[in-house]
């Protein structure tokens, strides 16, 4: 058998936790599989220090109940969500979706928890590029998964040739230290790199593998001069020491013999600690382990309505509900669903965030690029955060 489940036994429930299974089997010995409920997903905490969490993953929620009797109302892709906020429900037979529930729930926390961490790390970075150079630390079959709900979250770049091609972006990556170590010398490799590799692609020195960063920064400098676009400093922590004062020093001796134009990119270990330390001094940041075992946001899917009556258990609210947003003020407000679109106190009108996705497995959201995605993330994180000044 094939560790790596199919996409076909995910929907045919394979992936399933058994006690949904044993559930099934239940419900049909006693003819009620075909109950209709209508069930909610939300989060009850975020991981520490969170604020926030960005919806991500429902394209591939949504096409595991293709062709199943299930309607779903949801937030968009890309969407800036709050704890105790549905972002989304999905109605129908309790039957059509009871396995499903594993694979949809572990499909949206390890998306958002991703697309969250980015997002985070992005807005730390500002302006700076952010590289996602993550894939080595999970199982390849995740690959262009982390990459691409890190890419919607906000990273500039990925570095897996899959990943780009699925996001239509071009990969981005510099050299490792098994090139310099083969070849025996930095600067050699360097010009190796320049003679053999695409004009088009940026050239970016590794320089931290033999000697000391600011003697390799300066020896690439001026094999390249103009060509060269960056240094990249990857240094072990066992040899760092203060990483902000090494980049500071390779920065003053670059810009003290004219190379101001190179720039700087770290990477090796970062968190969002270290970019609030090293963001004034880099130009750049490769992010590996932090965004791509990033902590899950866990949602829970709990049911809320039998049979058109509200019934929820202890600790949660019944009924179906929308989630309303103020444009003006960005205010929220979670309602039951059969109210009409309320006033915000600000005197603006209020938009529902939980729209029509899915009628009768037929998916009716409409398809946005991953270019789109990421621009209306950075743009909810942005009026986030400017608001929360403001207060």
């Amino acid at each position: 058998m094939d560790p790596i489940p199919s996409w076909e036994e995910i929907r045919r429930g394979d992936t399933t936790d058994v006690y949904f299974r044993r559930t099934m089997e239940i419900l049909r010995s006693v003819g009620k599989d075909r109950v209709p409920v209508k069930a909610e997903a939300f989060v009850k905490r975020f991981p520490a220090g969170y604020e926030y969490g960005i919806l991500a993953g429902m394209d591939e929620m949504l096409s595991l109940f293709s062709g199943r009797e299930v309607d779903i109302r949801a937030m968009e892709e890309g969407t800036l969500f709050h704890t105790e906020e549905p972002v989304l429900s999905i109605e129908g037979p309790y039957g059509a979706f009871c396995e499903m529930e594993t694979a949809m729930l572990g499909v949206l926390c390890q998306a958002s928890g991703v697309a969250t961490k980015a997002a985070r790390i992005k807005h730390l970075a500002g302006e700076k590029t952010v590289f996602s150079f993550g894939a080595r630390r999970m199982h390849p079959a995740l690959s262009t998964v982390i990459d691409r709900n890190a890419f919607i979250g906000g990273v500039d770049a990925v570095s897996v040739i899959r990943s780009a091609e699925f996001l239509g972006e071009a990969p981005s990556g510099t050299m490792p230290h098994a090139l310099i170590l083969v070849l025996g010398d930095t600067v050699a490799a360097l010009r190796a790199f320049d003679d053999a590799v695409d004009p088009a692609v940026s050239r970016v020195c590794l320089i931290d593998t033999l000697q000391d960063e600011k003697f390799e920064a300066v020896r690439a400098a001026q094999a390249l001069g103009k060509k060269l676009s960056a240094v990249r400093l990857d240094t072990p922590s066992s040899r760092r020491g203060n990483f902000r004062k090494l980049l500071q020093e390779v920065r003053w001796e670059l810009d003290l013999r004219g190379f101001g134009h190179v720039r700087l990119l770290a990477s090796g270990g970062l968190g969002e600690e270290e970019i609030k330390e090293l963001v004034d001094v880099v130009d750049g940041f490769g992010i590996g382990t932090c965004i791509s075992n990033a902590p899950t946001v866990d949602f829970a899917l709990d049911i809320v309505e039998v049979e058109g009556t509200p019934f929820a258990k202890r600790g949660k609210r019944s009924g179906g509900k929308q989630v309303f947003r103020c444009p003006s003020c960005g205010s929220r407000k979670v309602v039951p669903e059969s109210v009409a679109s309320p006033r915000c106190a600000c005197g603006a009108g209020m938009e529902g965030l939980l729209l029509p996705m899915m009628r009768g497995g037929k998916v009716l959201a409409a398809y946005r690029t991953p270019r789109e995605l990421r621009k209306r993330v950075l743009d909810q994180v942005g009026s986030f955060h400017s608001r929360k000044e403001k207060v």
